[in-house]
Formats: structure tokens, sequence, C-alpha cells
């Protein structure tokens, strides 16, 4: 596969090193113009525009957040381009989530929204079969990984002796208010009741020692909870470690003759 990523922080920067260590995939990189002359022996193409993008292209990877995807996204849908994105949040915004799949089924190709760093996000597609009734998303974090957010308004992230909710609305508020924090909620409403239908709760703990995301349903099929304890990016606090390697996962799947 002759793969393009789009952005080189946190995230991006562990994609290109694992599919330069899995070694089967030419690697392109989109960044700004700006960018354009920082090397990076572990991609053969940099290019600064979706126009510039070779043409037997297989696959993109957005990386970079939402005005990436929002930048891009819809122009690369449209050459028939497949897309992966953690950016899930973005799709908060209604009027680029119809743009998108316009793009898409004008290209005949696919937007793929990587899971990110939560799971159970298929047993939540398979309860919406039947009716789900509640789902309620829990974000919980350190301190120091709510710096940068709305969160440091509304709370003094500094002086925090014990656990405080700094947000609590629907999943679709979670994902327009915290567009860097938020995108695990926007992956949960998706898979379930939607953005306007799914609870989310924001916490700032100085007890955490990791990101902890939790998932609470119930409907037709029963009830079920979910908790995962995630480990950062070394490089980026607000980054989840799972949520970049479920960008490789996705790209594997796409690869398997057999896959789940």
């Amino acid at each position: 596969m002759k793969i393009g990523v789009i952005g080189e922080g946190a995230i991006g920067r562990y994609v290109i090193d694992q599919l330069s260590i899995d070694g089967r995939a030419p690697l392109i990189s989109l960044v700004r113009p700006a960018r354009m002359d920082r090397a990076n022996d572990k991609v053969s193409v940099r290019v600064a525009s979706v126009g510039d993008l070779p043409d037997d292209i297989d696959l993109m990877v957005d990386c970079a957040g939402h005005a990436a995807l929002i930048e891009h996204g819809a122009a690369i849908l449209k050459r028939g381009i497949d897309l992966v994105t953690v950016s899930l949040g973005a799709l908060a915004d209604e009027n680029l989530e119809q743009l998108l799949t316009q793009a898409a089924r004008t290209g005949g190709a696919q937007l793929h929204l990587a899971s990110g760093a939560i799971g159970a996000l298929d047993c939540l597609q398979a309860a919406r079969v039947g009716g789900l009734s509640e789902v309620t998303y829990t974000g919980r974090k350190p301190p120091a990984g709510w710096r940068g957010s709305a969160a440091q308004e509304r709370v003094d992230l500094d002086a925090l002796t014990f656990a405080t909710a700094h947000f609590r609305g629907t999943a679709r508020q979670a994902a327009t208010q915290y567009p860097k924090n938020a995108n695990v909620a926007a992956a949960v409403a998706l898979a379930g009741l939607g953005f306007d239908h799914t609870q989310a709760v924001l916490i700032a703990d100085p007890d955490a020692t990791a990101n902890i995301h939790e998932i609470h349903a119930s409907g037709a099929f029963g009830s079920f909870g979910f908790r995962i304890e995630g480990k950062a990016l070394p490089d980026n606090p607000r980054s989840s470690a799972l949520a970049a390697m479920s960008v490789i996962s996705a790209i594997h799947r796409r690869r398997a003759p057999i896959t789940t």
C-alpha cells in the first residue's frame, strides 16, 4: 500500500514510525507549505496540497486534528482516496459531516473513523440495532491532560486537590468545546445514540495516573459498563497512545484477508 499521513505531531510521528518499521508502506506526508523544507528520512514524498498527492495513493491517514480534516477531508474523498481519521469530534459540526458524506459518495471513497482511545464500540453499535435507551461517556485525566482546553477557564488545574467535573452536557457540546480532548466522546456518540443524545462528563483528577475512559449504556439488550485506563503518548499528555495504535490497527485490517 502507498499511504499518506497528514500531520507530524505526536500521533503522526507514531504512525510514521510504525509504518516505517513495518517496511511495506511507501509514505507520503501532507504538510503545511511552511514545513515543506523539514526533512524526514522516513517519508518518501512530501506535498503541500491534496492536488499534489500521487495518483496511485491507496490511503490517507489524518493525524492532525479537526482543522486538517476540515481543510483536506472533502478533497481527499472526492479524489476517490479512502481516509482514516482520529478527528472524530469534528463531525459534531453537522455541516462538515454532510460535506464529507457527499464527498465520499462523489469519489466512491470511504471515511473510516479510527476507534481511538476507547473500546466496546462494536457492542454499542450492536446494541443500537435493538434500541439504546441511555449512553454516558466519562473522561477522567490528570490536570496536565486538560491544559490548553476549556477546562482552564472553569477550574484552577494547578490547585486541584480532588477530582472535579469541569464539563457536563451532550457529546456534541463536549466535542465542540473541547476539540483536542473529546474525540472519545464523539466516538461513543457515533457508535451509539448520536451527538445530541449521548451524555458526557469530563473530569480533572489530581489522583489519576492515566487517562481513564468509561462508557455506561443501557437499552433493550440489557446494560453494560466499560472502563479503560490508557497511557498518553510521551510527546503529548493530551494524546492517547491507544488512539495512535488504533490508526495502525485500522491500516492492518485493510491489509488482512480476514478481519474483525
